[in-house]
């Protein structure tokens, strides 16, 4: 909602000196959501004056038309003389007025002007069009063409209010009446403690029979409706000045004069009207539900087919206009500029279910002023008031005489109540405000009090979202000042920390970050077209999905069964755009079902469910464990003085589940395997030892060629994923530091030749075994193939450091630890020692 001040001063009478910006403050304070202040005007400077033109002299010879004119701008320019200006715009003739800017004048966005030489004549000075001074989209696209009542020489920057200041307030959806100047000016009068003049307070004439005939068929969709007519309007009427310019500080355009009218009304009072030209309607005005597939043609000019829920106004033909939402081409007020009248109007002012126009607009995309306000709650009291006032304008501004008829249709209602413990505020802030403070605060948001310890308490007709005894309270606590609510640090049990399994969660995505990878945080939610691009079997566990039944995105209907996807396309859009070495890391829930999950009732919400019917939803969830995975793309080292770098590859992503393994102190073990979506000779299988059996937890390594053409990932990308869950239950106990040694280390490499096909992991297995407690680490170092070695042969080549906790190791010892490794291996993989 766009406010801006000089019409908010018209309800509050704001002190001289309040600038928008403490305004703003007030309204902040009060709860409202001021977004910014706009400085209307900012950097104009005059002379900005009215002028008439006197002559115009077509120039030939260019490429776009362009006028010679002189104008006659008074004594503005000091001598009285006709201004001579050269301009292109061509909806202005000799005789108009317009606005016209003089040599030494300053526009906004700091456009200085001063006489010119353009297309062979000096130009002194400008004729204004809107654009060129900020005024906003008038409808015209060119010069400012004036009534002809205004004396020239007027100074135009206060004729066209063209300084001002204008406040943005987004309005929260319980807050619907401060879409309108009536509600923004009773939280200003509230916030300043000043007195309101509420522009709804009109006089307004009792119901009749002579009215226009209104006929509603569903008073729960509408449950009241006014009916006015004004006739002998005069079709030439335009609206003034003051009236365009609040509907463009407003946001609005100016269209014509009735239509004006119903817009200006709306922004002063909250109501939406609408006005039918009373020649178009053919018999009594109705109310009712749609047909399926009804068609209606909405003033937009879009041919709408409506559904059995649509409320809409209708005469004797069918449908003139989908209620609370835009009002149909057929009846609406004639465009002067298409040498079509309008001289007779019926103006409606209804109040329609929120919930009701709330749905309509958005079943059709069509979200309008009037629905926007009508779904967040319009004052179904204000309806009469906007009605007169509506009348009053057109009467006033369009010559019009108001009929006598009155037409009122209205369902039975009454006012909402709410009991209320007077001190239920105190107990809600923590603050004693007492009963004095918390009646008076409801009573300036429109509230009747009655009662002493226990209140009884009338809520206004503005306010729909006052429904209970914690909205009042929150109404008092408002506009106490939250900033005046006390603050007070819980002071926790102790004891209550983090558990042992969300401090080695945390400890896992700590150690990946440590180790390069950024953390990428992204929706659970996949859809059938991933899986098949990660090249998944049909009867893949990874393809039992569980399916919302209110997606997001109808691409995405289910919950994620691995979190590959999900870091896939975070990588694949940061690649887009420009980030090419990529290390990314995820830690979060999948949702894997069994098919064992049971259905279950939906709960009430008026009662704590039982143990029965909490273990009953339990056993309808998925198996959710939680899991982690990395991506990697691009150089894993960067080049430098310090070497030449190198690209990430699938050892990369090896190493990062071991990383995690190490956090958790489990000894992972690796094995070749083939696994979707990943590369099938360079693909691992990671293993832990869960309760004394070894369980597969993940896959790592490089993404199969298909896989990254299909998902436009960059070449050779690698991937991991893990689950915790498993990692977790493999750990025996507290994790133990390691002891160190204040002892020597002996190390001895040794190379083994062993078959082609013999996983690097087998070997060092039986390295390990055989070389028994001195054996403090072993590393693979080199891998070498070649004619030396022999066909269908590989020389494995390890790094075995030893060491003694109590002593320090004689040279024998630690060949005899190595030769026991070493004969072990060749005992279960046939190794051979290369040279022997």
């Amino acid at each position: 909602m766009r406010v801006p001040l000089s019409w908010l001063r018209e309800y509050v009478d704001l002190p001289a000196t309040e600038t928008g910006r403490d305004v703003q403050a007030k309204l902040v304070a009060v709860g409202l959501e001021v977004e910014t202040v706009e400085q209307i005007g900012a950097g104009l400077k005059g002379p900005l004056v009215v002028g008439q033109v006197l002559t115009i002299e077509e120039l030939e010879g260019f490429k776009k038309p362009i006028r010679f004119c002189t104008v006659d701008v008074g004594s503005a320019n000091g001598t009285g003389e006709p201004q001579e200006i050269v301009c292109g715009a061509r909806n202005f003739a000799v005789g108009d007025k317009v606005v016209v800017v003089l040599p030494g004048a300053v526009l906004p966005g700091d456009f200085a002007i001063a006489a010119r030489k353009t297309y062979g004549r000096t130009s002194h000075g400008m004729i204004c069009s809107t654009d060129e001074l900020g005024m906003g989209d008038d409808g015209t696209h060119g010069i400012i063409v004036l009534p002809p009542e205004h004396e020239v020489g007027t100074d135009a920057i206060e004729l066209l209010e063209l300084v001002d200041e204008v406040l943005d307030i987004a309005v929260t959806p319980d807050r619907g009446y401060c879409l309108s100047m009536r509600g923004v000016a009773r939280e200003t009068a509230i916030a300043y403690g000043l007195p309101l003049r509420d522009p709804a307070l009109l006089d307004v004439p009792a119901p009749n029979a002579f009215g226009y005939p209104v006929k509603i068929a569903d008073p729960i969709g509408c449950d009241r409706f006014t009916a006015r007519t004004v006739v002998g309007l005069e079709p030439e009427a335009r609206s003034p000045i003051w009236l365009q310019r609040r509907l463009q500080k407003a946001g609005m355009r100016p269209i014509s004069l009735a239509v004006d009218i119903t817009n200006y009304v709306m922004l002063e009072l909250g109501q939406p009207l609408h006005a039918y030209d009373r020649t178009r309607i053919d018999g009594p005005i109705g109310v009712r539900r749609a047909q399926q597939g009804e068609k209606l043609t909405t003033l937009d000019g879009t041919v709408r087919v409506l559904a059995a829920e649509d409320l809409v106004i209708t005469d004797d033909r069918g449908p003139i206009g989908l209620a609370g939402v835009m009002g149909g081409a057929n009846t609406e007020i004639a465009d002067v500029k298409n040498g079509e009248n309008t001289t007779e109007v019926v103006i409606e002012a209804a109040h329609f279910d929120a919930i009701s126009i709330a749905r309509t607009a958005r079943r059709h995309k069509l979200s309008s002023e009037a629905s926007k306000r009508f779904e967040r709650g319009v004052d179904p009291q204000a309806a009469a008031a906007a009605a007169q006032r509506t009348v009053d304008l057109l009467v006033l501004l369009a010559g019009g005489t108001a009929e006598a008829g009155v037409t009122e249709v209205t369902a039975p209602s009454a006012p909402r109540t709410i009991a209320m413990p007077a001190d239920h505020p105190d107990r809600v802030a923590g603050v004693a405000y007492g009963r004095e403070t918390v009646v008076r605060r409801l009573q300036q948001v429109g509230c009747d009090v009655y009662g002493q310890d226990e209140l009884l308490v009338t809520v206004p007709s503005w306010r729909p979202d006052l429904s209970e005894p914690n909205d009042l309270a929150e109404e008092v606590i408002r506009l106490e000042g939250y900033e005046n609510l006390p603050s007070t640090l819980p002071t926790p049990p102790s004891g209550r920390g983090l558990t042992d399994r969300q401090r080695l969660h945390r400890r896992f995505g700590r150690a990946l970050a440590g180790a390069g990878y950024v953390e990428a945080l992204n929706y659970p939610f996949i859809g059938d077209a991933v899986l098949d691009q990660l090249g998944l079997d049909v009867d893949d566990a990874r393809r039992r999905t569980v399916k919302l039944v209110n997606p997001l995105s109808d691409e995405e209907p289910a919950l994620r069964t691995t979190l590959l996807p999900g870091l896939l396309g975070a990588l694949r859009r940061n690649d887009g755009r420009g980030s090419h070495d990529l290390a990314l890391f995820e830690t979060g829930l999948v949702f894997r079902p069994t098919g064992d999950e049971t259905q279950t009732e939906r709960l009430t919400v008026d009662r704590r469910p039982t143990d029965d019917e909490i273990a009953g939803l339990n056993a309808a969830l998925p198996r959710q464990p939680r899991r982690a995975a990395v991506v990697l793309a691009g150089a894993r080292e960067q080049a430098g003085w310090w070497g030449k770098g190198r690209p990430a590859d699938w050892a990369d992503s090896i190493e990062a589940a071991r990383t995690i393994a190490r956090e958790a102190g489990v000894e992972l073990t690796v094995r070749s395997d083939q696994h979707a979506p990943w590369h099938p000779g360079r693909c691992a299988a990671l293993f832990v030892t869960v309760g004394g059996e070894e369980t597969l937890v993940g896959h790592a390594g490089e993404l199969h060629p298909r896989v990254i053409k299909e998902l436009h990932l960059p070449e050779r990308t690698c991937a991991m994923e893990i689950e915790l869950d498993l990692l977790e239950q493999a750990v025996d106990g507290a994790l133990q530091a390691p002891r160190i040694s204040t002892f020597p280390v002996a190390t001895q490499d040794v190379a083994l030749i062993v078959a082609q096909d013999v996983p690097a992991t087998t070997v060092e297995e039986a390295l390990r075994a055989g070389a028994g407690q001195l054996l403090e680490s072993l590393r693979l170092f080199d891998v070498f193939t070649g004619e030396q070695i022999g066909e269908g042969k590989k020389s494995l080549a390890y790094a075995l450091r030893f060491r003694a906790p109590d002593r320090t190791l004689t040279v024998d010892e630690a060949t005899a630890a190595r030769d026991s490794a070493v004969a072990l291996a060749a005992e279960r993989t046939g190794a051979v020692l290369r040279g022997a």
